[in-house]
């Protein structure tokens, strides 16, 4: 993007601040999923995940996703009945997921779209299984012939997972070439740890705390709820990537304090809205957030000039908070060392 368009974004979102960063995230996740788990006559589940063809593949035996599914799968949790609304919805969502099918399937196969979508599926089974990840085993498992065109395809996969899943893929020993994935903006949250094997979460994790942050650092339900219904996720309703999410997040991310679900005050009848919890508050910042918020879309934490205050407030405020840690510790340090050791007792007092 060249410096006059980027003005003009700014001048432009300026005046649509919220709707254009929520909308715009919200847009660019959905289409990296459906990139990955494209829809298909029979709707993707977590248990048969692994069997879903990539985006113009046609499912014979001999397709690539075939060959990959053969030599290794991805650890999922088994999905529940939806109730029965839900379940009309989704024939309804699978009739016209039919007929979109029978529309592109005969539209010119990507190779290389394939193999992000597989390279995607790899590197997730590799984090929820917690095994390392080398060049080397991308190639041989997944990139194979494609070899050439590795780093196009593991640039695209790495963006891919990181916008749906909140996951960054690191380098970690640039001479084996291998990699570790972790979660984004210093988020500790595992779902691993509670016996949670489905899909990472951390990416639905920050688009809520970014609908929060862009909405005035709170946000009601059903402004959460309205972004969420854009990505196709529905209280009481599982989804095939990330389950049914009003669980998971009015309990699970509540329990670990990443969220405040309270009552707005003074509200009748009673409503009730989101704040970030004090873990959140402790391990990433309002401005790690925006930056990554507006990466999504290309443009700059200062097109956003109220968010951006805010967190370089924060950020000023972060950085005195640990210059006062620092200076009581240099000075309990500095009492004990000027005190001494401790003198032994005299004849008389033993």
């Amino acid at each position: 993007m060249s410096q006059g368009q980027e003005i003009t974004c700014c001048t432009q979102e300026q005046h649509h601040a919220h709707s254009e960063t929520q909308g715009l995230e919200v847009a660019q996740v959905s289409e990296a999923m459906e990139e990955t788990f494209p829809s298909s006559s029979h709707p993707l589940t977590p248990d048969n995940l692994e069997e879903a063809p990539a985006a113009g593949t046609p499912t014979t035996p001999q397709s690539p996703q075939s060959a990959y599914s053969s030599s290794t799968s991805i650890t999922a949790t088994s999905s529940s009945e939806s109730d029965e609304s839900s379940s009309s919805q989704e024939k309804e969502d699978s009739s016209a997921s039919s007929e979109s099918l029978s529309e592109t399937e005969n539209l010119p196969i990507d190779p290389l779209e394939e193999k992000v979508s597989l390279l995607v599926r790899f590197l997730l089974h590799k984090y929820q299984m917690k095994e390392p990840i080398t060049k080397t085993d991308m190639i041989d498992v997944v990139i194979k012939e494609y070899k050439d065109n590795f780093l196009e395809i593991f640039r695209r996969a790495c963006e891919r997972i990181e916008l749906v899943f909140g996951i960054d893929v690191k380098e970690v020993d640039p001479t084996s070439h291998s990699y570790v994935l972790v979660n984004k903006l210093d988020l500790t949250y595992d779902a691993r740890l509670s016996g949670d094997e489905g899909m990472p979460k951390t990416g639905l994790l920050i688009i809520i705390l970014g609908v929060i942050f862009m909405k005035g650092n709170h946000a009601t339900e059903e402004e959460v709820w309205e972004m969420l219904n854009m990505m196709d996720l529905y209280s009481g309703r599982k989804h095939f990537i990330f389950g049914e999410p009003r669980e998971f997040i009015t309990r699970d991310l509540v329990q670990e304090k990443y969220l405040v679900y309270r009552q707005v005050p003074d509200s009748d009848p009673p409503h009730y809205e989101f704040l970030w919890g004090p873990r959140a508050h402790a391990e990433t910042s309002k401005m790690k957030l925006l930056e990554f918020l507006t990466k999504i879309h290309g443009s700059d934490p200062t097109c956003f000039p109220i968010q951006y205050e805010e967190a370089l407030r924060d950020e000023a405020e972060r950085a005195r908070a640990r210059a006062a840690a620092r200076a009581a510790t240099t000075a309990s340090a500095s009492a004990s060392s000027s005190a001494g050791p401790a003198a032994p007792p005299s004849p008389s007092e033993v």
